[in-house]
């Protein structure tokens, strides 16, 4: 994971300005070992909602064996992050009827690992689903959630007229100072969520009590998912995380004058999230026994914000990587980085989510005939040609076929 560390000093290099075991593998090599692994988005590529895209099932028939093992390596990469990392994996075993093991799965904050400085610290965690769990198997060992503030200060949450308290009680002193903010995914009521985190930022950790002034630089901020649109059932897109963070920016902003600050982003597109699925990648492969080093990643998705732009980001950090052998130029300076295995990230959109064919991905007119509008978290500077993917196909099993083909692979 070492290798992972220095990634993230990488993300200045290519336009981002914030900071971002497979045991259910047999062992044994493989006839013709891969040197290719692919990585799946799942909500709009394998699944909408809690239903099965059909599409996912005749793909997954391609990518098994005779004897039910993957032919390749492949995690699954998702923005989502309301649900522990072995849920997933096993409701994605359900789904596909295919072995899929936690570590085979990457939610949006799973390289919030990497974040040791912080894993000590008092920090005040908001979301939904098991928030706790989350935030501990991540490594954070002193959480409180925005319920347990409210709690002890109900008298921070005034919006809705039914929560609001009947009661003045007292002002508390013994309420341990929050030391950071730890957004894992979208919450259920935005009002509450937003008003104490700025609670929290505009004291200084110390909502009970107010300061004259507002603190900057405010207490970290660690994100992850910045999707702002995602696919379920219904026929258009819903909001996501990213809407929260876009609420929240605008906020501290209106109310400061000052820009919300991040010290991590987590989740595509950040190139954080693709060096750590690489890093699984490469021990799928190690495990399986396949020596060949894994050359080429397939990222397979439907959102072009998230998935194209963060594959094809990844592709142009791997190239400058390539290009400057083992010097990249890093937030730190001048950093001596090893060579990434992995010499290429190829994006394919499908059209069964986010993405319609119908659409404009970038450079054609929008509603009004203007531009079509940047989706992107703000700390990401727009570069158009990173919304093009490399190929567009109908579905994640024409996607398959795509790449059996341009890897002389039988289908």
């Amino acid at each position: 994971m070492a290798a992972l560390r220095r990634a993230a000093r990488l993300c200045a290099a290519v336009g981002f300005r914030g900071c971002c075991p497979v045991r259910g593998y047999a062992g044994g090599p493989a006839q013709s070992p891969p040197t290719f692994g692919f990585l799946l988005d799942i909500d709009g590529v394998l699944v909408r909602g809690h239903r099965v895209i059909p599409a996912a099932l005749e793909a997954f028939h391609k990518l098994r064996n005779a004897q039910g093992q993957l032919r390749v390596p492949v995690v699954f990469v998702t923005n989502a992050g309301n649900i522990l990392q072995h849920g997933k994996a096993k409701e994605l075993s359900d789904l596909l009827g295919c072995k899929v093991d936690p570590d085979q799965v990457i939610l949006s904050h799973s390289p919030l690992k990497l974040f040791s400085q912080y894993h000590d610290k008092r920090m005040l965690v908001s979301g939904q689903g098991p928030l706790v769990e989350n935030a501990q198997a991540l490594g954070f060992r002193n959480v409180v959630t925005v319920d347990q503030l409210r709690a002890a200060f109900p008298v921070l949450d005034m919006v809705d007229l039914e929560r609001r308290p009947k009661t003045t009680s007292l002002p508390r002193n013994d309420f341990p100072a929050i030391e950071g903010v730890l957004l894992l995914g979208e919450p259920v009521r935005w009002e509450t969520n937003l008003q104490l985190i700025m609670d929290v930022l505009l004291s200084n950790g110390n909502p009970g009590t107010g300061l004259a002034t507002d603190p900057y630089p405010h207490l970290p901020v660690l994100a992850s998912n910045m999707d702002l649109l995602w696919m379920a059932e219904a026929k258009m897109p819903r909001f996501g995380h990213g809407t929260f963070l876009l609420c929240l920016e605008t906020i501290y902003r209106k109310v400061t004058g000052r820009e919300l600050r991040y010290e991590g982003l987590m989740g595509k597109p950040s190139i954080l999230t693709y060096q750590y699925a690489e890093e699984l990648i490469r021990q799928q492969a190690e495990r399986r026994g396949w020596v060949a080093p894994i050359r080429k990643l397939y990222a397979v998705g439907d959102n072009p914000m998230s998935d194209v732009y963060g594959a094809n980001l990844f592709h142009r950090y791997l190239q400058t990587a390539k290009r400057d052998g083992s010097e990249a130029l890093g937030a730190g300076g001048l950093q001596k980085q090893q060579p990434p295995a992995t010499q290429s990230c190829i994006s394919i959109l499908v059209c069964t989510g986010v993405y319609s064919p119908r659409d404009v991905v970038c450079g054609g007119p929008g509603l009004g005939g203007g531009e079509l509008p940047f989706h992107g978290h703000r700390d990401f500077s727009f570069s158009p040609g990173l919304l093009e993917a490399s190929h567009t196909v109908k579905d994640v099993h024409e996607a398959v076929q795509l790449v059996f083909r341009e890897e002389g692979w039988a289908l």
